[in-house]
């Protein structure tokens, strides 16, 4: 990926920490997109930076067309072009559906499909113009068979997997691939949220007997991202120790 450049959103930890390193490790060019933690988004330049790559550092939210055009244009005007996009910021506002307040509904699904509708919309004019791109969301198992307390996050994850499906179809033509990735239960701050007694419950549901990383949901990524996937779009694949076998 030499001289490509990628912007990740919600790059600050997580699953897109990892991406971005694993893109920056392969020689792309990351712009690194953050909303809340400054220090953490700094972080994880220091480690793309140490994989010799170009990486560069922009706050901005994703379900405000208004930032979602800065942080293109800052990629653009910092490593003049973006060859990949991968929408990973997401927010989660759990509560049972009778006591989920609307507010929590809209917030959720602003940042998690408006916001992944915004930045695709914003990227694509230029990668039309190129006849090439990559473009891989982030939507999660939830989002295909749901979970209980979160109504909110599986309509949005769902709504993900639609998007990517009809964006593909529309873009296979133009040379852009559009792809996603459904994780499981990842090691992130969300899961380490859970009390042990939890945590043994999903483990001991999951086929391949642990929690994922996000260094294994960034492998995908980087495979969707690269040359390697070329003739593949409109795809969904699940990176969930097999848990959500169809």
């Amino acid at each position: 990926m030499k001289g490509k450049t990628a912007i990740i959103t919600g790059a600050g930890r997580g699953i897109g920490r990892a991406v971005a390193v694993r893109l920056a490790k392969a020689g792309a060019n990351v712009v690194i997109n953050y909303l809340g933690n400054e220090n953490a988004a700094k972080e994880t330049q220091d480690l793309c930076l140490k994989e010799g790559a170009g990486a560069t550092v922009v706050r901005g939210d994703v379900s405000c067309e208004e930032d979602c055009i800065r942080i293109v244009k800052t990629a653009v005007e910092t490593f003049g072009t973006v060859d990949i996009l991968v929408n990973n910021a997401g927010i989660t506002r759990d509560g049972l559906l009778l006591r989920m307040d609307e507010k929590d509904f809209e917030a959720v699904m602003d940042t998690n499909l408006k916001g992944t509708f915004l930045m695709t919309k914003t990227v694509i004019r230029d990668m039309m113009k190129k006849r090439r791109g990559k473009i891989i969301n982030v939507s999660s198992i939830v989002g295909i068979q749901g979970n209980p307390g979160q109504a909110n996050y599986a309509a949005a994850k769902a709504g993900i997997i639609g998007f990517t499906k009809a964006a593909a179809r529309e873009m296979a033509a133009k040379g852009i691939n559009i792809n996603a990735v459904a994780p499981g239960f990842i090691e992130t701050d969300m899961t380490a949220a859970m009390t042990d007694k939890a945590a043994e419950t999903v483990t001991a549901a999951i086929p391949s007997g642990r929690l994922g990383k996000p260094e294994d949901v960034a492998e995908t990524v980087a495979f969707l991202a690269g040359k390697e996937s070329d003739y593949i779009t409109g795809q969904i694949i699940c990176v969930d120790g097999g848990l959500c076998m169809k």
